[in-house]
């Protein structure tokens, strides 16, 4: 009697805190991604991002980020930069309740190789965070690593895949890790979207994400070149 009421209990909490925290429902993050060259070695980075509990409602974050890139070869890029990340942590709402802030400075670095058809990306990044809670604020360091993995199907139509792993530098080590797969189209030389489907582990939770991204790369060389001719 005593195990099944103890499982009872076991059972009735999960469901609670699935409820609570948004477990059980599919959550969508939409995002546009930029690379903006402005000489042969630098490259702006533009990133902006809205994440959502559920389907295109009910807020969970937002993240703007840029960033200076530095091309060392076709093959290896690096990066400092700065993100912006507002984020309301709970499902439910709550009278009163206000998003912790985030300000963060990050370094990067990109490699990339191909083997065959498959075109694979290492991205090495450690990030400096400095949050904001309304009641407290705190420092935390963290550094991540992501193997992406693309597979062309057609000049059009290609294949996108990678698990990312964040590591805490501080207190408990494993941060969080995300698993992504999805299906992408190049609509122009310099633009492209992506529709996938994101499995996202935390210590305590686990969530699934469509991921909707634009993908647009402008080449702006050739105005600054006019521009300092003229």
């Amino acid at each position: 009697m005593n195990r099944i009421l103890f499982t009872f209990i076991l059972l009735s909490s999960t469901i609670l805190y699935a409820q609570e925290t948004g477990e059980n429902e599919l959550g969508s993050w939409h995002m546009y991604f930029g690379t903006n060259t402005v000489s042969e070695e630098l490259s702006l980075h533009t990133e902006a991002q809205l994440r959502y509990f559920e389907n295109g409602k009910n807020f969970n974050q937002l993240l703007l980020r840029t960033g200076l890139n530095y091309h060392i070869d076709s093959n290896a890029i690096a990066t400092l930069g700065y993100g912006y990340i507002a984020t309301d942590d709970t499902f439910e709402k709550f009278s009163g309740e206000k998003n912790s802030l985030e300000h963060r400075i990050f370094e990067q670095f990109i490699l990339k190789n191909e083997v065959g058809k498959l075109k694979f990306e290492h991205r090495y990044r450690l990030e400096q965070r400095f949050l904001d809670f309304g009641d407290r604020t705190d420092t935390q360091h963290r550094a991540r690593y992501r193997l992406q993995v693309t597979l062309p199907l057609s000049k059009i139509f290609f294949l996108n895949f990678y698990d990312e792993i964040f590591v805490n530098l501080q207190n408990e080590v494993f941060g969080q890790n995300r698993l992504y797969a999805a299906l992408g189209a190049n609509i122009t030389g310099n633009l492209s979207v992506q529709v996938g489907y994101l499995k996202n582990h935390f210590p305590t939770a686990h969530f699934d994400r469509l991921q909707i991204g634009v993908f647009y790369n402008p080449d702006f060389r050739e105005f600054f070149k006019k521009n300092s001719v003229e």
